[in-house]
C-alpha cells in the first residue's frame, strides 16, 4: 500500500509489492470480482490486447470474463466491430477497442505506416525491378490495391493479388545468403494500407486461431469513419491510459510498451500530472489522482495465454515473475502460458493435441490456491471445447508439457 516514504526523501512515497498486485488484480480484471461480461470492457481495461497470435485475444478475454464463449469475442469483433484488430506499438498486433482507434492511429500507426513504406521501396529500389521514382510506383500499387478491394468488398490477399498484378512483384530482401527467399510484395502493401487505416483485417478464413485473414476497406467497415487527433494529444491519452492499466511503473516500462524513443515518452508525460513513486528501490510514476490504495481483493487464479497483456504490459516483472523466466520465455522474449495465483506468476500450462490442458506449478502453493488453479483450469477446458490451437512460438515448459 502506499504508506511509506523513503527516508532520503519525505516528499517520494512507497508503493510496495503487495498494492500493485492489488491492483493488477483488480485493474485487469483476473480477480472474480473484477471479471466481466462484455468483452470490450475486458478489453478497455488492458488498454489493447495482445493479437500476434489470434488465440490469445480469445483466451485473454475468457480469462477475464463471466459466462462469455468464443462466439461472444467473435461477434463484437465482426458483427458490432467495437473490436478492431490493428497493427500499432513496437509493430505489434493487438485487438482494440474500436473508439482507441483515433489515439492509436496518430500516436503509434501513422508513423509505423510512414517507416515501413520507406522500409519497404528500400527493398523495391535494392531490386532493380522498378523504372522510375519507386515512391511513386509503390503509391499507385497501394491506390490500385485500395481500389480493388472497395470493388470487392472483402478479400484475401491472395484475391488481391490476382486483381493488382504489380503485388505479385517478386523481391529478394537479402540477395546473396543462404535464408534468402524471393517473397511477393503483396503482404507489405497489406500492412501499409492498414497501419495507414486504409484497410482493416476482417473476419479469419477458419476457426478464432487462424491467422488467414480478411481484408475490407475502411470505408465499408467502419462508415462512420474517425475524426484524426493531433500526434502529441493522441500520445498523452495513450500514455494516460497506460498509466491507470499498468501503473505505478518506471518509465523505462512505457518506453518499451510504447515503442517510441525515451524523448517522446518524456513529452507525453509532462502532459499529464503524475507523481513519482518509490517501487522497492525503483522510481516509478502514478498519475495524481491515483493515489488511493486499491484493496486487497479475495483469492484468486487465473491461466493466461501466451503473450497475455498483463505480463507483456511491463519490460521489468521480476515483481510477479520471481525466477521463472527460463521456464516460461522463448530466445525472443515471449511469454508463454502462464499461471496466476494473487498476482504472481507460480506456473505454466499447455494444450496436448488431444485437448487435455496440463499444468505445471514452480512454486508450491497452499491447497486453496490449488483448488483456484484447478477450476481455472476447468474453465479453460470448455473455452477450448474441440478447438485445438497450435502456438506460435513455443517455450521450455510449453515442449515438456506436451511432449
Amino acid at each position: 500500500m502506499i504508506v511509506s516514504a523513503r527516508a532520503y526523501d519525505p516528499r517520494m512515497l512507497s508503493i510496495d509489492t503487495a498494492q500493485r498486485r492489488a491492483r493488477l488484480a483488480t485493474r485487469h480484471r483476473l480477480a472474480p470480482s473484477a471479471r466481466s461480461n462484455e468483452p470490450v470492457d475486458i478489453a478497455r481495461s488492458m488498454v489493447v490486447l495482445h493479437a500476434t497470435d489470434p488465440a490469445t485475444v480469445y483466451l485473454s478475454v475468457g480469462a477475464r470474463g463471466i459466462d462469455l464463449a468464443p462466439a461472444d469475442v467473435e461477434k463484437v469483433l465482426y458483427d458490432d466491430r467495437a473490436l478492431i484488430r490493428l497493427l500499432a506499438m513496437r509493430r505489434t498486433m493487438f485487438v482494440a477497442p474500436t473508439e482507441l482507434l483515433p489515439v492509436l492511429q496518430a500516436s503509434t500507426c501513422d508513423a509505423l505506416a510512414h517507416k515501413q513504406r520507406r522500409t519497404y521501396g528500400r527493398y523495391i529500389e535494392q531490386a532493380g525491378v522498378v523504372d522510375g521514382d519507386v515512391s511513386t510506383w509503390l503509391a499507385d500499387v497501394e491506390a490500385e490495391t485500395h481500389a480493388a478491394l472497395l470493388a470487392r468488398g472483402t478479400a484475401t490477399g491472395v484475391q488481391l493479388s490476382k486483381d493488382v498484378p504489380r503485388l505479385r512483384t517478386q523481391i529478394n530482401t537479402a540477395p546473396g545468403k543462404s535464408y534468402s527467399k524471393p517473397t511477393s510484395i503483396t503482404t507489405w502493401v497489406l500492412v501499409v494500407l492498414g497501419a495507414e487505416g486504409r484497410i482493416v483485417r476482417g473476419r479469419p478464413n477458419g476457426s478464432w486461431t487462424s491467422s488467414q485473414y480478411t481484408w475490407a476497406p475502411v470505408e465499408t467497415w467502419l462508415p462512420q469513419g474517425f475524426s484524426p487527433l493531433p500526434a502529441a494529444e493522441a500520445r498523452v491519452e495513450l500514455v494516460r491510459q497506460w498509466l491507470y492499466a499498468f501503473g505505478p511503473a518506471p518509465i523505462t516500462d512505457l518506453k518499451w510498451w510504447t515503442g517510441w524513443t525515451l524523448g517522446e515518452a518524456r513529452k507525453a508525460l509532462a502532459e499529464l500530472d503524475t507523481v513519482e513513486v518509490d517501487l522497492d528501490g525503483t522510481p516509478g510514476l502514478i498519475l495524481a489522482d491515483d493515489l488511493t490504495p486499491v484493496p486487497t481483493p479475495e483469492p484468486w487464479a487465473a491461466l493466461l495465454p501466451a503473450l497475455d497483456p498483463t505480463p507483456m504490459g511491463w519490460q521489468s516483472r521480476d515483481w510477479f515473475l520471481g525466477p521463472h523466466a527460463p521456464a516460461l520465455f522463448d530466445t525472443n522474449g515471449n511469454i508463454g502460458p502462464s499461471i496466476w495465483a494473487d498476482g504472481r506468476i507460480v506456473g505454466g500450462w499447455a494444450q496436448r493435441p488431444d485437448g487435455e490442458v496440463v499444468t505445471r506449478l514452480l512454486e508450491d502453493v497452499d491447497t486453496a490456491t490449488r483448488k483456484l488453479i484447478d477450476a481455472e483450469t476447468a474453465r479453460t477446458t470448455t473455452w477450448f471445447g474441440d478447438t485445438r490451437a497450435i502456438p506460435r512460438f513455443r517455450t521450455p515448459l510449453q515442449r515438456e508439457l506436451t511432449t
